[in-house]
């Protein structure tokens, strides 16, 4: 209690001191891995948020005030996770635009819970994250058994027959999205040849590489992020082993390619349909590329999740962070990069709108 009462301490005293911070200011904040192996996605929310900030501080502010981004780093850890979001409630912001990872948004929501900060998550697909929440959690993207069933569904009706593996790397998103794809397949009449975890971190997945030619599977369903999916993909071809890849909305990062290089090309992947190429996202998305950034993945996610917030501040005509959730179930939809959004009691969205993707030459697009 001391430590937290003296930085809460040591942020008034820079805000009464520092040059041009005396007047009020509203602070938010984005965290996600800024470092480690899922840094790349940590780079989409972090370019979403600032370019959110800067549009709304541009526009006048909010009720008179400018706002201020903080940025928190988890590595999708979640300890670091949970520390991060007591010193992001120690610094007073009013809303977080995160986490990245299940693993890391499901623990950090019960410290914002306790400490009454509101959480949107661009990119948590886990349900537990909001079945398990309180009246503080949202997301702007889909949920894990939403996503599984548009997969399991097409590996069933176009691979039956065939011999699936499914993967996981026993993480609280991995393993999620693998048993929901699993669970969807199984319920449309395809059973799995093979379910198998693996180490995240490895560099050698030659072994599981060879079980899976001794198996003769035909497709590979990855539970997991881009690293290791692009590993096992890449040492997959380097063995002759010539079966569909098929992974999650993970593998939304151009680093994927990067990582599998021409061995990546055919692997298939889950994802909302293109926000790039809606009309609501032009204008932002042509300033995104002036910058010289492509605002792939996670980055207007977590720029809508800003958008949406700032929108209902406006509208309740107050920071409070549970009057805000209140307004933001309560009424809607909210404009956005994304489209029009609404969302349900729990905090989740009513428009879900995965789809399936294709990768070719470096890219990826819709099917």
């Amino acid at each position: 209690m001391l430590r937290r009462t003296l930085a809460l301490a040591a942020v008034a005293a820079a805000a009464l001191t520092a040059p041009g911070l005396a007047q009020a200011q509203i602070r938010i904040a984005t965290a996600g891995p800024m470092t480690g192996q899922y840094a790349s996605f940590g780079t989409q929310m972090k370019n979403g948020a600032e370019m959110a900030v800067a549009d709304i501080n541009a526009a006048g502010g909010l009720l008179g005030q400018q706002v201020v981004l903080e940025i928190g780093d988890d590595a999708c850890d979640p300890r670091q996770a949970t520390s991060v979001a007591n010193q992001l409630a120690a610094r007073r912001v009013q809303m977080v635009a995160g986490h990245f990872c299940s693993s890391s948004s499901i623990p950090a929501s019960k410290v914002y819970l306790e400490e009454g900060v509101l959480q949107i998550s661009p990119a948590s697909t886990n349900p537990r994250y909001t079945d398990d929440g309180g009246w503080n959690t949202f997301r702007t993207c889909g949920r894990d058994d939403q996503q599984g069933k548009v997969v399991g569904a097409f590996l069933a009706r176009s691979y039956a027959g065939q011999r699936v593996a499914i993967l996981h790397d026993n993480t609280t998103y991995g393993k999620g999205i693998a048993d929901e794809t699993k669970k969807a397949m199984n319920a449309a009449g395809l059973q799995e040849a093979m379910y198998q975890a693996y180490v995240p971190g490895e560099r050698d997945y030659s072994a599981l590489v060879s079980r899976m030619k001794q198996a003769n599977i035909n497709v590979v369903y990855f539970g997991g992020y881009h690293t290791e999916a692009g590993l096992i993909i890449r040492q997959m071809r380097e063995q002759g082993l010539n079966a569909l890849a098929i992974g999650p909305d993970s593998l939304v990062t151009a680093e994927f390619w990067q990582i599998t290089g021409p061995a990546g090309e055919g692997t298939l992947m889950t994802f909302a349909s293109d926000p790039r190429k809606r009309a609501t996202a032009a204008e932002v998305v042509a300033r995104f590329k002036a910058k010289g950034i492509d605002p792939e993945g996670y980055t207007l996610y977590t720029y809508a999740a800003i958008q949406v917030w700032a929108e209902a501040v406006r509208k309740a005509g107050t920071t409070n962070p549970r009057r805000v959730s209140e307004v933001l179930k309560a009424q809607g939809p909210w404009n956005s990069v994304l489209g029009p959004i609404s969302f349900d009691a729990k905090g989740d969205v009513t428009t879900p709108d995965y789809v399936l993707y294709v990768w070719r030459s470096g890219n990826y697009q819709e099917m």
